[in-house]
């Protein structure tokens, strides 16, 4: 196995939480792993992406200039990545927030309202979980199971009172794709 996400949104959508998580969940099974933030000078409301680069093998390089996959939080991410998808590929799209059709015939696009799911789930701010379960059900890299006990580990302290609503948006994320 040798892939890649290239995870983006808006700064404050927590696009690169989802990518660590992601990152560390893939390392718990195994996997080799990079993990690259890239963000503007505002972060919050700024544009921000990253990269997560996992494989069997060492991983040589973090750069992506054609992600296999990407997961696009808002408009202004479908539009700049849609193009640059390597053929093949996925998208799983915040339809919640994007609202363009898409231009290609050679990548699969899973279009999931991510942030109306996690609105009704009660908190919109769990929109990214809800990507990162859409994800996981399209492309399979972890298990369900790796990115909870990650959640557990990082979600301590005051942060713990999020975890039961992120294991639930992450769940709903997961059954909200065919």
């Amino acid at each position: 196995m040798d892939s890649n996400v290239l995870i983006a949104g808006f700064g404050g959508q927590g696009v690169l939480f989802i990518g660590q998580l992601l990152a560390n969940a893939c390392m718990n099974e195994g996997l080799n792993v990079t993990w690259s933030p890239a963000y503007g000078a505002e972060m919050r409301g700024g544009t921000v992406n990253c990269t997560v680069c996992m494989s069997d093998d060492e991983v040589a390089c973090s750069f992506v200039d054609k992600p296999e996959n990407v997961i696009a939080l808002n408009g202004p991410s479908f539009e700049r990545f849609e193009s640059k998808i390597k053929s093949g590929g996925i998208m799983v799209v915040n339809s919640s927030l994007v609202k363009s059709e898409p231009s290609r015939k050679d990548i699969t696009y899973k279009f999931v309202p991510m942030t109306d799911i996690a609105h009704d789930a009660g908190n919109e701010k769990m929109a990214n979980i809800v990507s990162l379960g859409a994800f996981i059900k399209v492309f399979p890299v972890v298990k369900k199971e790796s990115l909870v006990s990650i959640m557990q580990q990082k979600l301590t302290g005051k942060k713990a009172l999020m975890l039961e609503g992120n294991i639930k948006a992450l769940e709903t994320g997961f059954q909200s794709v065919n």
